[in-house]
C-alpha cells in the first residue's frame, strides 16, 4: 500500500471558512470524518458533508481536532501543495515519442517523473494510457464517477498499440472503452501519429473505431484529437520514429478531412479534430472558426490559435487606444505562428506610438526546425536575442514557463535571461494581460 501523507495547506483563501477557523499556511489535514483523503479528490467529497470532524496537524507538531458546521456545498477555502497525498501513479510503459525520454539528462529528477494518473486526468485534463490501473482503481472510477477522463489512445489495434507502448496491456483499449460506455463515463481520447508505426490504414481504422463509440447522449468518446509526433534531439537512438514531413502533414490533414465528412453525414457531427500543428507543418489555412464548435480539445492544441485570434480582436477592440506614450517591445513567439500572429502585429502596431516587434524563433535546445511557443527556452532566448535591439523590453507568453514557477522548461530563470540580456522581461498569460502591457504605462511615461 502507498503512504498517505497529511495535505499540507499552502494557501487559506480571505474571509473563508478555513480562515475564520484559524487555518495557516503550513498546517496539513490528517483526517476528515475517520477518512484520509488520498487526493484532492478525495478532499472535496469528504467535504461536501455538512458536519467535518477534521484531525488537524499544525505547524509545530501538535494535532488538533476540529468540528465544522457548514451548508453541504461551502468550500473551506483551503489549497494543498499537491492533488496527490499518496504519491503519483507512474506510467508503466515505454513509448518511444515520450517528451520525458526526450529530455537532456542531469536535470531535477522531478522532470523525469512519468505521469500516468487517472487522478490528475480528471481533476486537469492529463493524458493517461490506462495500462496501469489496479481493480480497485478501476472500481473507485466506477464508484465515484470520475468523467471525463482522457486518454492516448494512438491505437486501436492491439499489436499496433502494443508495439508503440511497448507494453503487452495496451492492447485492451477497445475493451476498456467498452468499459466506459457500459457506465455512461466518458473519454476524450488523442492520437499521437507516427509515420509509418500508426498511420495509413491503422489511423482509418482508429478513427473508425473511436467514432463508433461516439453515440448516445452520454457517447463514451466524446471527442478524439490527432496530433504530430514532436521529436527531439534527445530522442532515444533506434527508436524507429521519423518527424512529420510537410507532405506527410497534408496527407493526414486530407485523410482525416475525409473521415470528418464521412461522420459528419451519418452521425450528424465529427469527433475528430486535427491540432493546429498539422496546418502550420503543411503551410496550409487554418480552419475556420465554426470547425472548433466548443472547443472540446482545446489543451491538445486544437484551435487554440484560432480561438487566441478570436480572442484577441474583440478585446482589442475593447483595451486598443488611438495612441499611447512611445514605446518599443519585443514579442517572443514560436516560428510555427509567425504567419498566423501576423493580424494580431498589424493591429497592435496600428496604435500611433506602439512599436512592437515579432521575433518568431525555432528552438536550438530541442533541436526542432518548427517550433510552437510553449517550447522555446531560456537557452533559445539568449542564444538568438543577445546583441539585439529589444527595445524596453520582451513579451514573453508565460506558456513558455513552468507552471507557477518563472523558470524556463530548460531550469534558466526568467531572471538570469533578463540579466544576460540586460532588458526586463515581462511574462504575461491571455489576450488581455497582453494587450494591457503593450499599452499601460511604462517607466518614465507621463499618466
Amino acid at each position: 500500500m502507498t503512504t498517505i501523507h497529511p495535505a499540507r495547506i499552502t494557501k487559506v483563501l480571505p474571509e473563508s471558512i478555513a480562515a475564520e477557523i484559524g487555518f495557516e499556511v503550513g498546517d496539513a489535514i490528517i483526517s476528515i470524518n475517520g477518512t484520509q483523503p488520498r487526493d484532492l479528490i478525495d478532499y472535496q467529497f469528504l467535504c461536501a458533508d455538512e458536519v467535518l470532524e477534521l484531525e488537524v496537524l499544525d505547524t509545530a507538531g501538535k494535532t488538533h481536532h476540529l468540528e465544522i458546521e457548514k451548508d453541504y456545498d461551502d468550500d473551506l477555502g483551503l489549497e494543498f501543495e499537491t492533488a496527490l497525498f499518496d504519491g503519483l501513479i507512474q506510467c508503466n510503459n515505454r513509448c518511444p515519442f515520450c517528451f520525458i525520454d526526450q529530455q537532456p539528462p542531469g536535470k531535477r529528477s522531478s522532470l523525469y517523473l512519468k505521469d500516468d494518473d487517472y487522478r490528475l486526468s480528471f481533476l486537469y485534463g492529463s493524458y493517461l494510457t490506462l495500462t496501469n490501473l489496479t481493480e480497485r482503481e478501476w472500481q473507485r472510477i466506477e464508484n465515484m464517477r470520475l468523467s471525463p477522463l482522457y486518454v492516448s489512445v494512438h491505437a486501436t489495434e492491439p499489436d499496433v498499440r502494443i508495439r508503440l507502448l511497448k507494453n503487452p496491456r495496451a492492447g485492451q483499449i477497445l475493451q476498456q472503452i467498452k468499459w466506459f460506455q457500459k457506465r455512461r463515463l466518458q473519454i476524450h481520447a488523442q492520437v499521437v501519429l507516427c509515420p509509418g508505426i500508426n498511420d495509413g490504414i491503422h489511423l482509418e481504422q482508429t478513427l473508425r473505431d473511436l467514432a463508433s463509440f461516439h453515440t448516445g447522449e452520454v457517447p463514451a468518446v466524446a471527442s478524439v484529437a490527432v496530433v504530430p509526433v514532436g521529436l527531439t534531439r534527445f530522442r532515444p537512438q533506434e527508436d524507429e520514429l521519423t518527424p512529420v514531413t510537410r507532405e506527410k502533414a497534408r496527407e493526414v490533414i486530407s485523410q482525416v478531412r475525409s473521415l470528418q465528412q464521412e461522420f459528419q453525414k451519418k452521425q450528424r457531427q465529427s469527433c475528430v479534430w486535427l491540432a493546429d500543428e498539422w496546418f502550420l507543418i503543411a503551410g496550409e489555412e487554418l480552419p475556420t472558426e465554426a470547425e472548433y464548435k466548443d472547443y472540446p480539445q482545446i489543451d491538445n492544441g486544437v484551435g487554440s490559435i484560432r480561438l487566441f485570434l478570436k480572442q484577441f480582436a474583440e478585446t482589442a477592440n475593447k483595451l486598443l487606444p488611438p495612441k499611447v506614450q512611445p514605446r518599443k517591445l519585443t514579442w517572443i513567439v514560436g516560428n510555427a505562428v509567425e504567419q498566423a500572429f501576423q493580424p494580431i502585429l498589424k493591429q497592435l502596431n496600428s496604435v500611433e506610438g506602439l512599436d512592437i516587434k515579432m521575433c518568431a524563433l525555432s528552438s536550438d535546445y530541442w533541436g526542432q526546425n518548427i517550433t510552437v511557443t510553449g517550447l522555446l527556452t531560456g537557452h533559445d532566448l539568449l542564444l538568438k536575442l543577445q546583441g539585439q535591439d529589444l527595445g524596453d523590453g520582451i513579451l514573453l507568453p508565460s506558456v513558455m514557463l513552468k507552471h507557477g514557477e518563472l523558470v524556463f522548461l530548460d531550469d534558466i530563470s526568467v531572471e538570469d535571461v533578463a540579466c544576460k540580456l540586460d532588458t526586463k522581461i515581462f511574462p504575461v498569460a491571455g489576450v488581455e494581460e497582453f494587450i494591457q502591457r503593450c499599452i499601460q504605462p511604462m517607466n518614465g511615461d507621463k499618466s
